[in-house]
C-alpha cells in the first residue's frame, strides 16, 4: 500500500496515512484502493486485535478529496462516482462495526473528506492547538459532505445544531469542538496523541459508535418533532432567498440532513451518496472548486508575487485624507497591530476619521467580543494629525484624496519626503492611471496603486496596480502589506480604471444603457440579482455616486484631448450625464439619483424613471441577465489579452471579491472556461449583433483565452 502504512503491534493495529510526493493526504484514487485493501488487512487480523488507531506522517491529518481529480469528472462519471464513495463508506463502516475501539489522532487540520475520516473514530484525540482547524468546508467549494459528514453530523448535534457546521462550513478549533463533543479529549502535544489512544483502548475494549446502540435518539428529535418541523418549514424558503437557486450545494445538503434522519443510518449514508454523486460532476461544483480552491490558494501562496524579494511588514505607515476610506485603510492597519498616522487637512478632520474605528470596536466591545483594553490598545496605534512633518519615518504612505490628479500630485510632493530609508509611496486611486500620478514622485519605481474597496473594513479584496516604472521590490512589498491586513491581493498592471474598476463600469453602464433602451427599471435590477449579482447595477451607481460617473467620464474625455483623440462615450455613460446634468440626481449621498431614499423606509425606485425612460419594447429576461454578466467576462477576456491581468486567478478572484461577479460562475474568466470558449464566443456573436460592439471578441482575445485555459 503506497498512501497507507500498516502496522500490528501488542494487539494494536496502526493505520498511518502518508500519500508519498504530497505536503498532505488526500482522497486519490490510490488511497481509496489501499484503504480497501488496508481493511481487508484488518479483518484477516481481527481475532487477535485489542484496537485500531488512526493516525498521520504528515503535519496535518487528512486534508480531503482529491480536488484536480474532481475537476476532470464528467457528468457521465457520476454512477462511478457513486460506486466510489459507498466503497469509501462501506470501509469506514467496517472499521467503525469491529466491536473493539478506534481511536483518531488528530496531530493537525482535518477537513472535508479528513474530517470524514476522523469521524471513523469512537474516540478522537486532538492536540490542543488554535491554529489546527476542523469540519466541513465542502458548501464553500459546491460540494457536500459527502463521506458521512452529512449523517455522522446530524446524528451527533441534531438537525438544528448541525446545520451551522454543515450548510454554513463553519470550522473550530480543537478546544471548540471540545466543547461540542465532537473531539473526546485534548492534549498539549503530538507526542502525546498515541499513548492517551492506547489508554483509551485499554479502558474500553468494547466501543461502537452512538447510532449503532439501540437505544441512540438524535438529539433535538427527528423532522416529526414539532420543534424541529417549524424550523424545517421555512428553512428552504430562507435557503432560496439567499442562494436565488443559483447554488445547489446547500440545498442538497439540506435534504440530505433531513431525509437521512428519517431513516436508518446505513440508508441516510446511501442518501448522500446520490446527493453528493450529482454535485460533484455539475459545472457549478467544478466551477467554485476552480476558484476558491485553486485559484484561491495561488494568491494566498504569492503567484502572483515577485520572487526573490523578502518578506515584508511596515511598522509604520501614514494615511493622506481621514474619509470613509483613508478612516477603512486606518481601521485595518490598527486592527492587525501596525502603527498608522492618519493625516487630513485639519485635526478636526483626522479624529473624525479616527472615531469610525471607535465606532466599528464599540458593538465588539458591547456584545464582549473584545476586551475594553483591547479597543484602546487599537485607537492608541492611529496617530491623527494635520502635520505633514508627523509622517517622518514611515516605511509606507498611502494617499487616499479625492479623484484629483493635481490634488494627488500636491498630498504626494508633500508627504513623499518624510518616508525613512527605502520606504514606498502608494495611491488608493480607483481609475486613475498609477504611471500619470507616478509623475509627481521623486521615486517612480517606489510609487504602487493600493486599490482598497469600500467598504475598507468589509471588502477583502485589494487592487495591487504595478505602473510603468513600479519595480518588483515594490510589487512583492504592496503584496506583503496587503497580506498582513488579512485581505486578498491581486496585482494588475496600469491601465485607465485597472481591471475592477474598468469591469465594474461595464456592469453599471450595461445597466444604464438598457433603461435608455426602454426596458423597465425593476426588470434590469431584479434581472441582475436573478443572475447573481449582489445588488443591481441602477443601485450601485446610486450608491457609488453618478456623479463621480461623469466626473470619471469628463477627465476620460480630457485625457483624450489632451492626446488629440477624442472618446466615444457609451449610451449609458450619456443616460448617466443626463441623469447629473439635466434631471439633477447626482445619487444617494445627494439626495437621490435612479433611487429615491425617503426618510425611515426602504428605498424606491424614482417614479419618473417609467415616463422618462419606459418603452413599450419586447425584452427578454435570459438576455438581459446574459448581457450583464457576458459583458463584464468580455472586458476580463480583454483585460487578459492587453496583460492588464497577467493571471487567471488574479482575473476569478478580482471579479468575485472586487465587483461581486457571482461565484456560481467561478469568477468572470472560469464563466467562461466553464461554459466552453467555443460556446461562449457564439453567444457573445449574438449578443454583439444586437447590443454592439462591447460583446465583441477579436481573433487575439480567442487566442489568449486558450492560451491561459487551465488544465487539471
Amino acid at each position: 500500500m503506497k498512501t497507507i502504512h500498516y502496522s500490528l503491534q501488542d494487539g494494536i493495529a496502526t493505520l498511518l496515512f502518508d500519500e508519498p510526493n504530497s505536503a498532505v493526504n488526500t482522497m486519490c484514487q490510490q488511497w481509496k484502493d489501499d484503504l480497501t485493501a488496508v481493511v481487508q488487512q484488518v479483518l484477516a487480523d481481527r481475532a487477535q486485535l485489542k484496537g485500531v488507531v488512526l493516525a498521520s506522517a504528515k503535519s496535518t491529518f487528512f486534508a480531503g478529496a482529491d480536488l484536480k481529480g474532481t475537476m476532470r469528472l464528467q457528468a457521465s462519471d457520476a454512477p462511478q462516482v457513486f460506486k466510489d464513495i459507498e466503497q469509501v463508506k462501506k470501509n469506514f463502516r467496517t472499521l467503525e462495526t469491529l466491536g473493539i475501539p478506534v481511536v483518531t489522532c488528530l496531530n493537525g487540520t482535518a477537513l472535508g473528506g479528513g474530517w470524514e475520516l476522523a469521524l471513523v473514530g469512537h474516540y478522537r484525540i486532538a492536540v490542543d492547538s488554535p491554529k489546527i482547524q476542523l469540519g466541513l468546508p465542502e458548501i464553500t467549494l459546491g460540494l457536500i459532505p459527502g463521506a458521512s459528514g452529512i449523517t455522522k453530523m446530524t446524528r451527533l448535534l441534531g438537525l438544528m445544531g448541525a446545520q451551522p457546521y454543515v450548510l454554513e462550513s463553519k470550522l473550530f478549533t480543537p478546544s471548540e469542538g471540545h466543547a461540542l463533543g465532537l473531539v473526546h479529549e485534548l492534549v498539549a502535544d503530538a507526542g502525546a496523541l498515541r499513548e492517551r489512544a492506547l489508554a483509551f483502548i485499554a479502558a474500553h475494549p468494547a466501543s461502537m459508535q452512538p447510532w449503532d446502540d439501540k437505544a441512540y435518539k438524535i438529539p433535538g428529535g427527528t423532522p416529526s418533532n414539532p420543534k424541529i418541523l417549524a424550523g424545517l418549514a421555512v428553512a428552504p424558503a430562507m435557503m432560496k432567498k439567499k442562494t436565488r437557486g443559483l447554488y445547489p450545494a446547500p440545498e442538497y445538503a439540506l435534504n440530505a440532513m433531513v431525509e437521512g434522519a428519517q431513516v436508518d443510518f446505513d440508508t441516510a449514508l446511501r442518501i448522500e451518496s446520490r446527493y453528493l454523486a450529482k454535485l460533484i460532476v455539475s459545472p457549478v461544483a467544478k466551477n467554485m472548486i476552480n476558484t476558491f480552491f485553486f485559484n484561491m490558494g495561488a494568491i494566498r501562496s504569492g503567484a502572483s508575487r515577485p520572487k526573490d524579494v523578502p518578506r515584508y511588514k511596515p511598522g509604520k505607515v501614514g494615511i493622506l485624507g481621514a474619509g470613509m476610506m483613508g478612516a477603512g485603510i486606518a481601521y485595518a492597519q490598527a486592527s492587525r497591530g501596525i502603527a498608522t498616522v492618519l493625516k487630513d487637512v485639519s485635526l478636526e478632520k483626522a479624529e473624525h476619521g479616527k472615531a469610525y474605528s471607535a465606532r466599528l470596536t464599540q458593538p465588539k466591545v458591547e456584545k464582549g467580543r473584545m476586551l475594553p483594553m483591547a479597543q484602546e490598545a487599537l485607537l492608541g496605534r492611529i496617530q491623527t494629525t494635520d502635520q505633514a512633518s508627523d509622517l517622518k519615518g514611515c516605511d509606507l504612505i498611502i494617499e487616499a484624496v479625492f479623484e484629483n490628479r493635481a490634488l494627488k500630485a500636491q498630498v504626494t510632493q508633500e508627504a513623499e519626503p518624510q518616508l525613512a530609508v527605502g520606504g514606498f509611496f502608494a495611491s488608493n486611486t480607483s481609475t486613475l492611471p498609477i504611471s500619470g500620478l507616478a509623475q509627481a514622485s521623486t521615486k517612480p519605481s517606489k510609487f504602487v496603486g493600493i486599490h482598497f474597496f469600500s467598504p475598507v473594513d468589509k471588502m477583502k479584496l485589494v487592487e495591487i496596480i504595478r505602473g510603468r516604472d513600479t519595480d518588483d521590490e515594490t510589487v512583492a512589498r504592496a503584496f506583503d502589506y496587503v497580506q498582513s491586513l488579512g485581505k486578498i491581493p491581486i496585482v494588475v498592471n496600469d491601465a485607465r480604471g485597472f481591471y475592477t474598476s474598468r469591469t465594474f463600469g461595464t456592469f453599471v453602464m450595461e445597466g444604464a444603457a438598457m433603461l435608455g433602451e426602454g426596458i423597465p427599471a425593476p426588470v434590469i435590477e431584479n434581472a441582475s440579482m436573478q443572475a447573481g449579482m449582489p445588488v443591481g447595477p441602477l443601485a450601485v451607481l446610486d450608491e457609488t455616486a453618478l456623479s463621480l460617473s461623469v466626473h470619471v467620464l469628463d477627465q476620460t474625455r480630457a485625457d483624450f484631448q489632451a492626446e488629440g483623440k477624442t472618446y466615444a462615450a457609451t449610451p449609458g455613460e450619456l443616460l448617466v450625464e443626463r441623469m447629473v446634468k439635466e434631471l439633477k440626481r447626482p445619487g444617494r449621498a445627494a439626495g437621490g439619483g435612479f433611487y429615491d431614499y425617503p426618510a425611515g423606509q426602504k428605498k424606491v425606485l424614482w417614479s419618473q424613471l417609467k415616463p422618462l425612460f419606459e418603452k413599450s419594447v419586447a425584452w427578454d429576461l435570459q438576455e438581459i441577465k446574459d448581457r450583464l454578466l457576458y459583458r463584464q467576462a468580455v472586458e476580463t477576456a480583454r483585460c487578459l489579452q492587453e496583460n492588464v491581468l497577467t493571471t487567471v486567478h488574479d482575473g476569478n478572484i478580482g471579479s468575485i471579491f472586487g465587483i461581486g461577479f457571482p461565484a456560481w460562475t467561478g469568477g468572470a474568466l472560469q464563466f467562461i472556461y466553464g461554459q466552453g470558449i467555443e460556446a461562449f464566443a457564439a453567444r457573445c456573436a449574438a449578443l454583439a449583433q444586437r447590443h454592439g460592439a462591447g460583446f465583441a471578441l477579436t481573433p487575439e482575445v480567442l487566442a489568449t483565452l486558450k492560451k491561459h485555459q487551465p488544465v487539471y
